[in-house]
């Protein structure tokens, strides 16, 4: 029988960039690889617990990688409790703040945390929380698309089961954005879920305007359309618009839900579990969401996100955006445009082969 407390022993990071199978073009440019930092929570008991986060850009890897590595060197023996954990980092980070690297890194070794408790009691984390792996709803999430270029892809989304597709806009003008929603709802059909992201784009009277231009096209979500800090700028939008809102995965931390969730910025959220503090920050905001009864979505991290999802009492949609593949022994696997969580812990094992072949050396 294994000891009852599982300590940290060490921690380390590793940054690696990894190829994109679909490169993913925004309002601002094309993300055309994976910066990733790769988190190993080693313990006393011989499990490591891990997990990896999205550093957005690969000049943010080294401060990510030694940022992680620094906190770590200061857990060294301390329990892996993730509430008391975070308890203690809120105390260390709190005159500094939240946002940014330090918030990212802090939600990331939340993840590894209950990745090693999973892995100890031999159980994946959903029923740590008292939930079971079940098949979670999934929308395939692209860039900026061409109906007639991009038709073979999209095409194969849908023999994959998936009932809804993300695509961006904002990159152009309204007609340009009419014009590929048009092609994709015809390409599509009237059965499939279509959302279309402006990632922040937009001022409120624009984004007012282009908003109503799509409206006959039966959008699913309209998603970020104006700077994510601007909660006012959102819940003026929302107000008019005919189609929801669905904003969040730039929001930080449980108190940023709060507050966004008070002014009315948006119909459905979506956390991302890098910025929303983990696995445990994930549950606060997901008792707000039942609270205020929005539809709660993930953004990123399908393998953990599944375990989420799945004890998330108002569950929404899964964003599929494959970013690890690469580098896991076990991608994400989707059936019938569906996920389903894994274990133990989070079902996630490094291919050792891959990550030193795009490991970031400094």
């Amino acid at each position: 029988m294994s000891k009852s407390v599982l300590a940290i022993r060490s921690v380390k990071a590793r940054g690696v960039v990894v190829p994109l199978k679909r490169p993913v073009k925004n309002a601002f440019g094309v993300i055309d690889s994976g910066p990733l930092v790769l988190i190993d929570v080693e313990t006393d008991q011989g499990v490591t617990g891990r997990a990896y986060i999205f550093a957005y850009a690969k000049v943010t890897l080294k401060p990510l990688v030694h940022l992680v590595e620094e906190i770590g060197r200061e857990l060294t023996g301390r329990p892996v409790a993730p509430y008391d954990l975070m308890a203690a980092m809120d105390a260390k980070f709190r005159l500094l703040g939240w946002q940014g690297l330090v918030g990212m890194a802090v939600s990331g070794l939340d993840m590894a945390y209950w990745d090693a408790l999973g892995q100890l009691a031999g159980k994946p984390v959903v029923e740590l929380l008292g939930g079971s792996p079940k098949p979670v709803q999934a929308y395939d999430s692209y860039g900026v698309v061409d109906p007639v270029a991009d038709e073979r892809a999209l095409r194969h989304s849908l023999e994959q089961g998936f009932r809804g597709i993300k695509i961006k806009g904002g990159d152009g003008d309204a007609a340009n954005d009419e014009r590929v929603v048009k092609g994709v709802r015809t390409l599509l059909g009237p059965d499939v879920a279509l959302m279309i992201d402006f990632n922040q784009s937009l001022d409120p009277a624009e984004a007012t305007r282009r908003i109503a231009r799509l409206a006959p096209y039966d959008l699913h979500w309209i998603e970020e359309p104006v700077p994510q800090e601007n909660l006012l700028g959102h819940a003026r939008v929302r107000e008019t618009s005919p189609t929801p809102i669905q904003a969040g995965e730039n929001w930080w931390f449980p108190r940023g839900f709060a507050e966004a969730i008070a002014t009315g910025a948006s119909d459905f959220i979506m956390p991302d579990l890098m910025k929303c503090g983990g696995m445990t920050g994930w549950l606060q905001v997901a008792a707000q969401a039942e609270a205020a009864n929005i539809p709660m979505s993930s953004h990123l991290f399908a393998e953990a996100s599944a375990h989420m999802l799945a004890v998330t009492p108002t569950a929404h949609w899964l964003e599929f955006l494959d970013f690890a593949s690469a580098i896991l022994a076990k991608p994400a696997e989707i059936v019938d445009g569906k996920v389903t969580a894994r274990g133990p812990g989070l079902g996630l094992e490094w291919n050792e082969a891959a990550v030193a072949k795009y490991l970031i050396l400094y």
